[in-house]
């Protein structure tokens, strides 16, 4: 471990004492005395507060825990969280889209021009591509107070037709340009996956009722898991393919390599039919489905469909 390494795992490691012995610090890092008294040096230059106590039972008590002490980040650190918030510019709609610019503001008045004009020349070299949103997303930060703080919305849901649904999240997420989260809707007792940008008129109700802990709603999820997805398939993939299913599966498919030949296999449910069709399409001739025979006839109609156009 390297020194300035070290030293800010010192400095977490000793957030939550008030006092402390230097075999402490000996036995936690694997340092030597020496070592451990020249750390003590280092942390006391950058702001660490204690003072020293004698005796038989003595040792070092700290001054001001909260906060203890800035938390010093090494050149390759601080590029990489540069990186990591321009590759989160993509992402323009998230739960914290406005503290974005402020987060960069502040890490740079903390820098020398010398390392400013590195991180600079860095970025322009250094790109991350994704999908971006693909429509606008008005209601995450909702979403995110109401999933942390374990309430019940209800919105109107526009997906294939409006209707009103009452809502407890379990999960959010981002995926192809698009923010879902994973939810319980309350009034039907039933467990999906919902699109951020189908939902209109959401609120959060005042009166707490109905709600479930998180670990509530994940054995929830885990039950529904085991009995929704009941029909069985399996997919023969070319290696182009399994590339492309490493880029892009959902959770009820899993990759499985047979006498050295990639299959996709999982389990779907009858009312998801037309989205494993629309998803083995995009395989283009880099899948083959060997069953279930409903899935091939789907797969065949929705080509022929697309031959039709031509």
């Amino acid at each position: 471990m390297k020194k300035s390494e070290r030293l800010n795992q010192e400095l977490i490691f000793l957030s939550d004492k008030y006092s402390f012995q230097l075999k402490d610090l000996e036995t936690e890092f694997g340092i030597s005395k020496r070592t451990a008294l020249r750390d003590m040096e280092e942390l006391e230059s950058m702001g660490l507060a204690f003072y020293v106590e004698n005796g038989r039972h003595g040792g070092y008590r700290l001054v001001n825990q909260s906060p203890l002490v800035p938390i010093y980040f090494n050149t390759d650190e601080v590029q990489a969280i540069f990186f990591a918030l321009k590759a989160l510019d993509l992402v323009s709609a998230t739960p914290f889209k406005k503290s974005y610019s402020q987060i960069r503001q502040k890490l740079f008045a903390t820098m020398s021009d010398e390392r400013k004009q590195m991180i600079s020349e860095t970025l322009d070299v250094i790109h991350y591509y994704n999908v971006a949103p693909v429509s606008e997303q008005n209601h995450l930060e909702l979403i995110l107070q109401a999933l942390m703080e374990d309430r019940i919305v209800k919105m109107t849901y526009t997906q294939n037709e409006n209707k009103r649904i009452r809502l407890q999240f379990l999960e959010l997420f981002y995926r192809n340009g698009i923010w879902f989260t994973k939810a319980y809707d309350v009034r039907n007792k039933k467990w999906g996956i919902y699109r951020c940008d189908f939902m209109k008129d959401v609120m959060i109700e005042e009166e707490i009722r109905d709600t479930f802990t998180k670990e509530e709603l994940k054995e929830l999820q885990l039950e529904y898991e085991k009995t929704y997805h009941d029909i069985s398939f399996k997919c023969r993939l070319t290696e182009q393919g399994k590339e492309k299913f490493l880029k892009n599966h959902y959770p009820n498919m899993r990759l499985e390599i047979v006498d050295d030949t990639p299959y996709i296999m999982g389990g779907y449910n009858e009312e998801e039919l037309s989205y494993m069709t629309h998803y083995l399409i995009s395989f283009g001739k880099h899948v083959k489905i060997e069953y279930p025979d409903e899935l091939k006839k789907s797969y065949l109609t929705q080509l022929q469909e697309m031959i039709d156009q031509y």
